[in-house]
């Protein structure tokens, strides 16, 4: 039985998801990955406690480097400094493992539907997990931009997760879309500034901080 209002909060969930594809698609100049240090928490304010950047640190391993708070609640544990597997089950770590090196390699898109099987005090919980390939300051790729979302309470901690389905979509280097999410995002992608010199400051830079934050001030 679906409880009320949770099909509106699917939807919500989906068309944040969909911005948060397009604002890394507006940070592809001239169709290239975007580096790591143009990276603004202001652009993905709405999944700012899902988010995360990782460090790739071997063929199919990435570090989590910084990392929202919603991650931690979902392990029960501070996750910086963690390979981004721990949030999956063993059995399918060789899956995302995989999936990851082609990441980074080719580049390409990672769109992971996953599942939490219930038990006690643990309701059943499905989740989507993104990842996006970025430029590191020496231009290779070896830092992603990600997203881990989950619908349901999450209920005794940690919890793993099982792979439903797995998308990995190689990203094109001459066009500054990312194909394979979405038809619309294009049209939910912010404008886009008029030069990098322009940008604003990174989301972490020289130092990174182990979560990710949205100070305003007057």
């Amino acid at each position: 039985m679906q409880l009320p209002g949770a099909g509106a909060a699917r939807r919500r969930r989906e068309a944040d998801l969909r911005e948060f594809v397009a604002y890394w698609s507006a940070m592809r100049w001239g169709g290239d990955v975007p580096l790591r240090t143009e990276i603004d928490p202001r652009g993905i304010e709405s999944l700012l406690s899902n988010a995360f950047i990782v460090e790739k640190v071997a063929p199919g391993i990435a570090r989590l480097r910084i990392a929202g708070t919603h991650l931690s609640d979902v392990m029960g544990m501070e996750v910086r400094g963690m390979p981004l597997s721990a949030l999956i089950a063993p059995e399918d770590r060789a899956q995302l493992a995989d999936a990851m090196v082609e990441l980074f390699e080719r580049p390409a898109t990672l769109r992971l539907d996953l599942t939490a099987p219930g038990g006690i005090r643990r309701p059943a919980l499905a989740a989507t997990l993104i990842v996006l390939p970025l430029r590191s300051d020496l231009g290779d790729i070896s830092r992603a931009l990600g997203c881990f979302v989950t619908d349901g309470p999450i209920g005794a901690t940690p919890r793993r997760f099982r792979i439903v389905e797995c998308q990995v979509t190689p990203v094109d280097l001459t066009d500054a879309t990312a194909p394979g999410f979405s038809e619309e995002q294009a049209r939910l992608a912010p404008p886009a500034p008029k030069a990098r010199h322009e940008r604003p400051a990174p989301l972490s830079h020289p130092s990174e901080r182990p979560y990710l934050r949205l100070v305003h001030s007057d």
